[in-house]
């Protein structure tokens, strides 16, 4: 588990666009598990700098696009990370948990082929443990479905965090800094939907952030569908206490694709 945030931490640190604690090592312990050191910052909850994190989120997002652009005219990254280069397909370096449940983030020529493994991954670990009918007829209604959410739309790598919610983001006395990412390289807009979903951002933040990437046709149908694998995530963490809001979901994704 430590190894993909290890790796999510590091990504993220060396694109120097937003702050992240800087990973040092993870040590297997004698006695069984693991210890993950990282650099140690004073943070304290979102609140000064919310208008700045969407900014910094958004320049995030947009970075692989501007490094695409870069490769093109020859430009070299010199001293620069490894990972400071242009990324072609979607998934990430290794996989990574979002919580303690594992993602596997093998890469995908498209979007589409990787948001759907990975909402097949978490019905996979539904019906093990919950046996829940109702999810996965629903689920295999909305299939066939998935590519009209994106007609029209051209989506490129971006990296994202993976699991922005409010209590992964906080800030310094000089800056926002985010943290416990489960990272890799997807639809951008995917990183607003968990950021929707249990508060923690002002209007700022996503002011902020549409202000460099406006919201595109299709914007809150998709967020919707994003969700689902968050709903799906809490369902198989912490039991049908989420069993509605992902039934839910799922009804509501159906609509806009079965009017």
């Amino acid at each position: 588990m430590f190894d993909g945030e290890f790796v999510s931490l590091d990504v993220i640190h060396a694109m120097d666009v937003v702050r992240v604690p800087k990973p040092i090592k993870v040590i297997d312990l004698p006695s069984g598990g693991a210890a993950f050191l990282m650099e140690c910052l004073d943070i304290h909850g979102l609140s000064k700098y919310s208008a700045k994190l969407g900014e910094q989120l958004a320049r995030l997002h947009l970075l692989n696009a501007e490094l695409e652009e870069k490769a093109k005219h020859g430009e070299k990254f010199v001293g620069r990370s490894q990972y400071y280069k242009y990324v072609d397909k979607f998934g990430f370096y290794t996989d990574t948990c979002c919580g303690y449940l594992k993602q596997n983030n093998t890469w995908k020529d498209t979007w589409l082929e990787l948001y759907a493994r990975k909402i097949d991954l978490q019905m996979e670990l539904l019906n093990k443990n919950y046996r829940n009918n109702e999810a996965r007829e629903l689920w295999s209604q909305l299939i066939p479905k998935l590519s009209k959410f994106f007609e029209g739309l051209e989506i490129k790598p971006a990296l994202i965090h993976g699991d922005l919610w409010g209590g992964n983001v906080g800030e310094t006395s000089s800056e926002p800094v985010i943290f416990d990412p489960a990272s890799y390289y997807g639809h951008s807009e995917f990183d607003l939907s968990i950021s929707k979903m249990f508060g923690g951002f002002g209007s700022s933040f996503f002011d902020s952030y549409h202000k460099l990437i406006p919201q595109a046709e299709g914007f809150r149908k998709r967020v919707d569908l994003y969700k689902l694998f968050h709903y799906l995530n809490h369902w198989n963490h912490f039991g049908s206490g989420y069993e509605g809001s992902t039934l839910s979901t799922l009804r509501t994704v159906l609509q806009y694709v079965y009017p």
